[in-house]
This record gives C-alpha cells, structure tokens and sequence, in this order.
C-alpha cells in the first residue's frame, strides 16, 4: 500500500480541513454501544478501502478520529472510513508529533531480546540505568548524541555499530570494532575525531549482523535509542530528555 507524500504545508491545510470536517460530521456513539464497537465498525469500512492487513483500529482522543495500524505505519480516518489521512499528525496546540509518538510505543521491543554482545558495551557509575543505541559511525546525529550523553552516570550505554550511510562508515565500524578498547576507540572517533587504529581485520560478524538487526527493527537511520522498557527514540534528543526517559524506563 502506498500514500502520496504531502508538504508541511499542504498537509497542514488538510489536517486542518479533516479536523473541520470530524468535528462537525461527528455524532456520539449510541447509548450503550461500546466502543470496541465502534472500532470493529471502523475496521469492516476499511475493507472496501485499502487491501493490506489491518493489525489494530483504535479510537483517537479527536473526535471522530481512529488510527490505522497497517503495514507498519500509522493512517488516520473516520467512522465510514470515507476519508483517508497519511502522514504525521501533530497536536495544533503544542505541535507535538503524535504519530511519531505512537509509532515509538507500537515498535517498542523488548530489551532483554537485544543481543547485547553485539554491541559496544560502556558501564558508567553503578551501570543500572540501561541505554542501547543504533549508530553509524559518519552520522552528524550521532556525534552530537555523542556530546549529550558523555555527561550521563549510572548508566550502561550498548552501541550497536550500524554502518548506513557509506562504504568509509563501514570501515570505520571495523576499524572500532577491531580496536583494542573499542569503547575508547569509538569514542575518541565520536567526540574527538581521532581516526581509530583498529586494523579491521578481525571478526567483523556483529557489525553485518547489526546492519541486518536494524532493518528487521525497522531502523531507518541514525542514531536511534531504545530505553529499558524498550520503546525506542529517533534522534539525538537533548540529554535532559534521554535523563528523563531512562529514569521513568526503570521504574
């Protein structure tokens, strides 16, 4: 299934004329109809609609508004399924992105899954807040994470080494990898741009078998961070945010 992409701009103008159109269509659900109902009404519409495996329908807080689960990503409509949305839907008055928001919980995983030998592995303090991040080596993000969360304590950081963006990014993921200390080595390169000195020919399998592991996670780029609870964060996000997220992730 495909969608046409929209401009910030254009999708605002159509949010906007769906929003209007929601709250005015709209009419409350029946007395004493539920509303899984109405959901299971939402998903019988979809079908003369679109074709792919709905996974889940589940009613917004707007009114006369339901998210899609298909396909892994995330599509708005209405009741009769009359009007089709896809793309980010962002709160009007905090223009937080509620997509990306609900997309982070809905492809959570489980930390425990992640294999964490795989990874570059730095303990901090008394290491019990957990952080693993998917990081290619040439990624501007990624050094300015670097910055952020060289302040962290108390913590233990999993890197997975995930070369994307060129051949130099998979060499220089060897080249860590190899290293004697390939947390030093990783961040002297991150921070400091010091050319590792690692050879690159020991056994470089984790850094292949990470590239694979991102794109079964459906990682599309770098950095990307999953906490303890496992729901992940795409971005350098400031280290006040990641400070917040690993305190609430331990709970």
């Amino acid at each position: 299934m495909s969608f046409r992409s929209f401009s910030f701009s254009r999708f605002s103008l159509l949010v906007l004329s769906l929003v209007a159109i929601f709250a005015f269509s709209y009419k409350a659900l029946a007395e004493g109809e539920s509303e899984d109902s109405s959901e299971a009404r939402v998903r019988a519409n979809l079908k003369n609609v679109i074709k792919s495996k709905v996974e889940h329908v589940k009613k917004t807080e707007y009114p006369g508004l339901y998210e899609v689960y298909t396909e892994g990503q995330l599509i708005y409509t209405n009741e009769t399924a009359s009007y089709i949305l896809a793309g980010a839907l962002f709160d009007a008055k905090t223009m937080r992105n509620l997509t990306e928001a609900r997309m982070n919980k809905l492809m959570a995983i489980r930390f425990s899954d992640l294999p964490l030998k795989q990874a570059i592995k730095q303990v901090r303090g008394n290491g019990k807040r957990l952080l693993a991040t998917f990081e290619d080596p040439n990624c501007g993000y990624c050094k300015r994470l670097a910055h952020e969360i060289a302040a962290l304590d108390n913590v233990t950081i999993y890197v997975f080494l995930s070369p994307m963006l060129s051949e130099d990014s998979e060499v220089k993921a060897r080249q860590i990898w190899c290293s004697a200390d390939r947390a030093r080595a990783w961040n002297d390169w991150m921070r400091d741009n010091k050319t590792p000195v690692g050879k690159g020919d020991c056994d470089t399998g984790a850094v292949r078998k990470n590239v694979e592991l991102a794109q079964k996670l459906n990682i599309h780029g770098t950095p990307t961070l999953f906490f303890a609870d496992g729901e992940r964060f795409p971005g350098a996000a400031p280290l006040a945010q990641i400070e917040e997220k690993m305190n609430q992730a331990m709970k």
